[in-house]
């Protein structure tokens, strides 16, 4: 419980008992007063004129025209103060004796008047008894409650007395002594309350402040310095381009590789934003654009007049502050990686397979020419062993050189001389051709090709005529090795904007979605498909696409078919 609720309660509860107390009091006192009143009024007045009259009955004899006037005179005041019980009867009795004994005075007479008298005085002071009892027991009632609620708020403003500042001192002194502790730099106190809420976030408070003062206690200033001089070297001597941004974008540390590729000094960019330096620097003004969303394309950037590759990453820098929990973003490193001596070796490798596959054209192309060669019956008659032999070398050959054109083409994708002669082309010439160069391929598992022609009749599209064939022809022959025997593939052409889009639908096993981007990777193939394929056809087709401003895909599910498509521009 809150410390605060404790004391409105305890508080609270004793100004409710003497409110209470004061009211119980003042009202007894008034009923007291009350009572007294009426004896006074009623009773004792009674009393006072009923002496009166026997007085002025004693004097009669020797004055008696004064002493009748102050009879008459209290009587009639007697008549007045009738209040109790057989005091009126009493009163009429007194007046009748008293006009008799004024008529013919005897002592019989007087005798009477005086007995009126007493039986008036003993009814008011038998009344005056009975009211003294009645203010005795309201003043015993008063006494009662007026002790009982008295006590009651002793006992709470008793353990108010005791309790209350024991509860407050404690922790302020046990809060003293730690402060105390603290400035003797002994970081090692902690403060743990029990009771009310108050005190425990005070000392979860003075508990953080104290891990935060023993954390920076502990890291002195030397050993503050020796670790930043340690990272700094640590980052100057990498071969990765490396420079700090803070969360607001200004520049706070640079290594040497990255002075040297922007051709930047360190003292003229330290403490300036990104931004300003991007004014007159065209590289950091590249790496600003691409800070947000990396591209996967590695840079180019000329230094020592040569050319070198860079592949861009942005690591963002999150830390969580000492006593708290959630992270704070403080801000990013961008990294260049020098993938220079990669490059050169890709480039190499690039060049070796277009020069081996180059040379192995020319003699695949003479083994398949002497095996058309061998197969003619001009030069004799073969067996049917013979025959199947030469039909074997034959589709291999082929194969070798299907693979070889791949590799041609990869070469020439790889290396950026491929060639395209860009021109208006008829979709519809484009589809005939393609066809005409699979219906062989169909007919061996009796797979029907169709066409939906949706598209313009008189649309025309921007492109290279034998690539996009090349694509199609890949897709179709694709189609056909995955589709089961006797179903359909079927070619689709239809308007999409400022584009003509181009798909290939088949029946065959269908591709999960996880290996949709993977599909187009050179040498990636669908695990569990056994195919004697190279992986480089969709490879090479997303690469002919894109460089014709073309755009490439699949939609694909297990067991619902595949479907492959590209989009030209329109001319």
């Amino acid at each position: 419980m809150k410390l605060k609720t404790k004391l409105t309660l305890g508080v609270g509860l004793l100004f409710l008992l003497i409110v209470l107390l004061s009211v119980i009091g003042s009202v007894y006192i008034n009923k007291l007063k009350s009572d007294t009143e009426k004896i006074l009024i009623a009773n004792y007045n009674s009393l006072e004129f009923s002496k009166n009259m026997l007085l002025a009955l004693d004097r009669i004899d020797t004055d008696s025209a004064v002493a009748i006037k102050d009879f008459q005179k209290n009587n009639s005041l007697q008549e007045k103060n009738l209040t109790e019980f057989g005091e009126r009867e009493a009163t009429q009795n007194l007046n009748l004796h008293f006009k008799s004994y004024l008529r013919q005075p005897d002592i019989e007479k007087e005798k009477l008047i005086r007995e009126d008298l007493v039986k008036i005085m003993s009814l008011n002071m038998k009344s005056i008894e009975r009211k003294s009892d009645i203010a005795i027991i309201t003043a015993e009632n008063a006494t009662f409650w007026i002790v009982s609620l008295g006590t009651i708020c002793f006992l709470i403003a008793f353990v108010l007395l005791f309790n209350l500042p024991q509860t407050i001192a404690e922790p302020i002194n046990q809060l003293t002594f730690s402060i105390k502790q603290i400035a003797d730099k002994n970081y090692n106190e902690r403060v743990h309350f029990k009771g009310s809420e108050e005190f425990n976030d005070l000392a979860d408070s003075f508990n953080v402040m104290a891990e935060k003062l023993q954390e920076y206690e502990s890291s002195n200033l030397s050993k503050q310095l020796m670790d930043k001089k340690r990272i700094e070297t640590l980052v100057n001597n990498m071969h990765d381009a490396v420079i700090g941004l803070d969360e607001n974008h200004f520049i706070y540390m640079i290594n040497d590789e990255a002075l040297k590729i922007t051709n930047l000094r360190k003292e003229e960019i330290i403490g300036k934003t990104a931004h300003e330096v991007a004014v007159n620097n065209d590289l950091m003004r590249e790496l600003l654009k691409n800070i947000d969303h990396p591209v996967e394309e590695p840079l180019k950037i000329v230094t020592d007049n040569k050319e070198n590759y860079f592949e861009q990453d942005i690591i963002p820098i999150n830390i969580v502050k000492t006593g708290e929990k959630d992270k704070k973003y403080i801000g990013k490193v961008i990294l260049l990686r020098n993938i220079t001596p990669f490059k050169e070796l890709d480039f190499a490798k690039t060049n070796f397979i277009a020069t081996i596959s180059h040379e192995l054209k020319t003699p695949i192309a003479a083994i398949k020419m002497g095996v058309q060669l061998l197969g003619n019956q001009k030069f004799g008659t073969l067996n049917d062993q013979q025959q199947e032999l030469l039909k074997s070398i034959n589709e291999d050959g082929q194969r070798l050189l299907d693979i070889t054109g791949e590799l041609l083409n990869l070469s020439q994708v790889e290396t950026g001389n491929i060639r395209l002669t860009i021109e208006r082309c008829s979709p519809k010439e484009i589809i005939q051709m393609a066809i005409k160069n699979v219906e062989k391929l169909a007919e061996q598992k009796n797979i029907s090709i169709k066409t939906q022609y949706t598209a313009d009749e008189n649309a025309f599209i921007t492109a290279d005529f034998g690539k996009t064939i090349w694509v199609m022809n890949n897709f179709l022959s694709n189609a056909i090795k995955h589709s089961f025997q006797d179903e359909s593939i079927v070619i689709k052409v239809e308007n999409e904007g400022s584009f003509i889009r181009f798909s290939i639908t088949d029946t065959g096993s269908g591709i999960d979605e996880k290996y949709h981007r993977q599909i187009f990777d050179r040498y990636f193939q669908v695990p569990g498909e056994h195919q004697n394929g190279t992986g480089l056809g969709l490879a090479i087709s997303k690469n002919f696409i894109e460089k014709q401003n073309g755009e490439i895909g699949v939609e694909s599910a297990p067991n619902q078919g595949s479907t492959f498509y590209f989009k030209l521009p329109l001319a």
